[in-house]
């Protein structure tokens, strides 16, 4: 099979941009063999490229050179086709070009190809892992053109709108000094400077707040991140976010530009998002709905039904507060379902789940021997639960110092529930800004306080006094923007003051000198006049999962790693060669054999 060069031969337009006003125009397509019928004196081809699929029909007794060539046509070879438009003797209403197809005059083989591991179509068989090996082939699939489509164009929207509100596009380093934001950082060797390290950014939190040091007053980047974290789901050691800063901010300055920059992105996909977003307060959002990103598309808020219990905490063994949620209809639920409601439960933090039921006879449950038939109804009278309705109550297993355990696992179980039940809301789009975090929260792995966000991270003025005395009251000028149950970013009005910074540090733990070591050039540039400034970050692959109907980051992001953070195309990590590591003055410690501690 001989193949054909490109040469001079231009496309005129894409196959999926074909119409019926294109009728009798003469076309050159190029692209991908999608599928091949053979009808003998007829073959047809349906073309593929970036816009879409254009049916080409060889007609032997008409074009017989063409015909013979492609006899040869095999998925994913790739082709250009030289012809007519011509209106279809029955139009596909499946496409948007199904009104029309190609009568092929030329055929020009500019490729051929293997058998692909799979067909490249919207729904495919293949396994994640055997996709994401072949990346350069799942890319091919119309989703995933869509999906990378779309993601151009919300940042394309997301720049726009930043620039009409006088932001200016700044690059930070990549190549930066380590500093201790949450995560572990990616070290890169310097061969210049042995022995010492870049690190590459977990967020460019430093600069853009030394960027309002130097006056630049509004500052926006889509910038690369990068965070060494254990195996989650979901999560990448490299992402995208919306890097965003203001001086001399009101908290609700920043939300307004936020506002306009989300409802650019949700016109994108149809969706008509309106600011002003509603506001909840962080222990508000934990007490109705057991969390800090909660899902605003339906209702089943907690009840603290803890007093109702109270009775019973001996027997039931169970420590802190008990939340219930009412499920509504699912009285009926059987035994198995049941059962499975408790093990979800359990691998969500909780100890196991209380249910009673609330028929038209009454109210039932096991607990009838510990709460007694009146503390039962006066439970099922207090969460308003109607006949037909299961109570679920759930306490925690694991209780933290100043932190209501029981409220996670109930959002949790709200949650579940939720979407067994199919009382979400699908077609919402639920926005929240959720204010007044704790500017602490508490580490069991390091016994201490530590940082809920960052150190940068503004302290309300009236909780200063307790800085010292009780961290757990002191509440953070930090916020999150929630979408559906989904976090998008977060956010603070930061601490510009340098004896409000010492004293933060302090109360973190930090010497002078470790302060100094680990953040002193920018310690340093607070001395010089540094400006009220608030700013937030918004996760690109997250936004854009959201509007895509994705239920995963790595289905928008054009090369992913898997949750293990490798490369599965690319083969990366990889080892280097012994010369490479030399030059770096690095030598490889050799693990140690298992079971060796």
């Amino acid at each position: 099979m001989s193949l054909d060069m490109l040469g001079s031969l231009r496309r005129t337009t894409y196959c999926g941009a074909l119409r019926a006003s294109d009728a009798d125009k003469d076309v050159v397509l190029m692209g991908w063999v999608h599928r091949r019928r053979d009808l003998g004196q007829l073959i047809f081809i349906d073309l593929r490229d970036r816009a879409g699929i254009a049916q080409i029909v060889f007609n032997k007794e008409l074009h017989a050179e063409a015909h013979a060539k492609a006899e040869d046509l095999r998925s994913e070879f790739v082709v250009a086709v030289e012809g007519r438009v011509i209106r279809r003797q029955k139009a596909n209403p499946d496409i948007p070009t199904g009104e029309v197809e190609v009568l092929a005059t030329r055929l020009h083989l500019l490729n051929n190809s293997k058998t692909p591991p799979f067909l490249i179509e919207d729904e495919v068989t293949a396994s994640e892992e055997t996709r994401l090996r072949h990346r350069y082939l799942d890319l091919r699939r119309p989703k995933l053109h869509s999906n990378i489509e779309l993601r151009h164009r919300v940042v394309l929207e997301i720049r726009k709108a930043l620039d009409e509100l006088g932001f200016f596009e700044i690059e930070t380093p990549i190549l930066t000094r380590s500093t201790p934001e949450g995560a572990r950082d990616c070290l890169v060797p310097s061969r210049i400077h042995h022995g010492q390290f870049y690190a590459l950014p977990q967020s460019p939190q430093i600069f853009k707040q030394i960027l309002m040091i130097s006056g630049m007053d509004r500052y926006f980047q889509i910038c690369r991140c990068f965070r060494d974290e254990d195996f989650r789901a979901d999560r990448q050691l490299e992402f995208t976010q919306l890097d965003l800063e203001m001086s001399f901010p009101r908290q609700q300055d920043i939300f307004e530009a936020i506002e306009r920059v989300m409802e650019r992105c949700c016109a994108v996909v149809g969706v008509q998002a309106k600011g002003p977003f509603r506001h909840l307060d962080y222990k508000e959002a934990l007490r109705r709905y057991g969390s800090d990103k909660p899902d605003l598309r339906f209702g089943m808020e907690l009840h603290n039904v803890t007093q109702f219990f109270e009775p019973a905490r001996a027997a039931l063994h169970f420590e802190g507060n008990v939340q219930a949620v009412v499920a509504p209809g699912a009285a009926s639920w059987s035994r198995k379902q049941l059962d499975e409601l408790a093990e979800f439960a359990k691998s969500a933090g909780a100890r196991g789940v209380y249910t009673v039921k609330v028929t038209a006879e009454g109210v039932s449950s096991p607990l009838e021997k510990n709460l007694g038939a009146d503390g039962l109804k006066n439970l099922a009278g207090a969460v308003g639960a109607k006949p037909g309705d299961l109570i679920v109550a759930a306490a925690a297993k694991q209780q933290i110092p100043h932190t209501d355990t029981s409220l996670y696992a109930g959002g949790q179980i709200r949650l579940h529930l939720g979407d067994k039940l199919n009382v979400i809301d699908r077609s919402k789009w639920e926005f929240a800004w959720i204010t007044g975090f704790a500017l602490f929260e508490w580490s069991e792995t390091d016994k201490r306080w530590v940082s809920a966000q960052h150190p940068f991270t503004g302290i309300y003025e009236e909780d200063l006094d307790k800085l010292e005395t009780a961290p757990w009251e002191c509440r953070s000028k930090g916020y999150d923007l929630v979408l559906n149950g989904n976090e998008l970013g977060s956010g603070s009005i930061r601490i510009h003051r340098q004896d409000v910074q010492a004293r933060m540090f302090k109360a973190l733990g930090l010497s002078d000198e470790q302060a100094k070591q680990r953040f002193g050039f920018f310690l340093d540039a607070l001395t010089y006049g540094t400006p009220p400034h608030g700013g937030i970050a918004l996760g690109i692959d997250r936004v854009v999962m959201l509007l895509a109907g994705e239920k995963s980051i790595r289905e928008v992001i054009a090369f992913p790693k898997t949750t293990a953070a490798v490369d599965l195309m690319a083969e990366s990590p990889s080892e280097v060669d012994t010369a490479q590591l030399d030059e770096l003055g690095i030598a490889i410690k050799p693990e140690p054999a298992k079971g060796y501690k």
